[in-house]
């Protein structure tokens, strides 16, 4: 791996920020998390070679770290706040799905529809914006960005979509607005990070005037991002404007799949093929034509039986390796209720059992040792934590656990030792392969901090001033 951009980051010494354990054969696994200064860094760029057929995508082995919507778990999703402590954390690559405004300009929002991820309807002057709108075949209510310019949407603040199951991130509700796409990026660029990119509702958005491929092309095209070797990936559950996408740049292109029906393109032509379609052989080397990879749920790589536990994987990740794309999965969370059984851990009596971390580190080790080449996490840093404890501990470490698994079990005490811990860290990107800019991290003395919430008009308080 030839070597590329290398860049400094300084971690506060004092984090506000709480640490999220994940368990790693019953032992927690710290992870850090804080507010975390920006420096300006030269955009990243490195080589993507296809991979060859039957190999996995990643050099060294390690999938990247996709912050599913910024660093979610933890901050309002999609807003700089989520997404610069995402890259703070570990994430390789920072997700936002982006939507169009009533003047076409992209912001990031996880759908169109604005009520739940902000507080719209605390404003008396958009009430009579509350309407309802048939979108790819589903009726909603709420408000919708489409109906707003860029300037009204300003006036609005961010807020936890899932206040209950994230008091933490609910306490950050206000201190952020929607970001732009052009924010999104020179945080990135400034951070030194990668964007996976979705097209939401592509074909709704186009047939109301406001397609989202040109404005999305001549943003990035601005920033210097525009070609398979930059760090970029434009993703969507339609095939449509991927197609179209495939045409008109040479950035890479990720066909997700979703874990049951067909996408949403093709039930409007009348096209009988479904995402089951799609994840056969002959499915992939078609996606192969006009895509670099696939994004699928975890269940389509390792299903599950009636309890939860993990039956035989499949052969999608070798299938598509074989088709030349890579394979990114969605989405880690380190709750039991959200891991196989085996990974589970803790008294099933425990009424709070669900929602207790378990063994994440075991179940990454898995997906890595299948050879998947990206990994979407909801907090990052558990996912940061996981890889190294999986790349650094013995192969008992990171196999499905078996009963009182004593390498996994030493190498989860060795790391927990740091329960709370801060340190002053450095990135530096050391090499690529297709699935992007690989990132190392070494201990490097600091630069002056900048305030994280300083960008434009955007309100000022620090990032960090709020326990989570």
């Amino acid at each position: 791996m030839s070597p590329a951009v290398e860049w400094g980051c300084r971690m506060p010494s004092r984090t506000r920020g709480g640490l999220l354990a994940v368990l790693a054969g019953g032992t927690a696994l710290a992870a850090l998390y804080g507010a975390h200064p920006a420096a300006d860094r030269p955009p990243v760029s490195a080589p993507a070679p296809v991979p060859g057929p039957g190999r996995s995508a990643c050099p060294d082995g390690e999938p990247i770290v996709i912050a599913h919507r910024g660093a979610s778990a933890l901050r309002p999703e999609h807003t700089l706040l989520a997404y610069d402590l995402a890259i703070g954390t570990g994430a390789d690559y920072i997700e936002c799905d982006l939507v169009s405004t009533r003047d076409h300009v992209l912001v990031a929002r996880h759908e169109n529809e604005l009520s739940q991820t902000t507080d719209v309807a605390r404003h008396p002057e958009f009430a009579a914006r509350r309407t309802t709108k048939v979108i790819n075949g589903h009726p909603r209510t709420g408000w919708f960005t489409e109906d707003f310019t860029l300037a009204e949407l300003r006036t609005l603040r961010a807020r936890e979509r899932c206040p209950g199951l994230r008091p933490g991130s609910a306490a950050y509700d206000g201190l952020d607005r929607i970001p732009t796409l052009d924010e999104i990026v020179r945080l990135a660029q400034r951070r030194g990070a990668g964007l996976h990119i979705e097209t939401k509702i592509p074909s709704y958005f186009a047939s109301i005037g406001l397609p989202l491929e040109e404005p999305l092309l001549d943003t990035l095209a601005r920033y210097g991002w525009d070609d398979a070797t930059d760090p970029v990936f434009v993703q969507s559950f339609e095939t449509g404007n991927l197609r179209r996408l495939h045409t008109m740049t040479r950035l890479r292109l990720v066909q997700f799949i979703a874990d049951a029906g067909a996408p949403y393109d093709l039930v409007a032509a009348g096209d009988p093929r479904t995402y089951d379609d799609m994840v056969t052989p002959a499915g992939l080397r078609e996606i192969a034509r006009y895509a670099d990879g696939v994004g699928v749920v975890t269940r389509r790589v390792v299903p599950r039986g009636p309890h939860g536990t993990s039956l035989p994987p499949t052969s999608l990740v070798a299938d598509a390796h074989a088709a030349g794309l890579l394979v990114h999965v969605s989405t880690i969370r380190a709750q039991n209720g959200r891991l196989p059984a085996e990974y589970r851990r803790g008294d099933r009596r425990d009424p709070r059992y669900r929602s207790l971390p378990g063994d994440a580190a075991g179940w990454l080790g898995r997906l890595c040792r299948l050879g998947v080449d990206g990994i979407f996490a909801d907090d990052p840093g558990v996912a940061r934590a996981g890889l190294d404890l999986a790349r650094t501990s013995r192969p008992a470490a990171i196999g499905p656990p078996g009963a009182g698994s004593g390498a996994t079990r030493a190498a989860g005490t060795a790391v927990a030792a740091a329960t709370v811990m801060t340190r002053d860290m450095g990135m530096r990107v050391t090499g690529t392969g297709t699935a992007g800019p690989r990132v190392a991290r070494t201990p490097r003395s600091g630069w002056a901090a900048e305030d994280p919430m300083e960008r434009d008009g955007s309100l000022r308080r620090r990032a960090d001033i709020i326990p989570a």
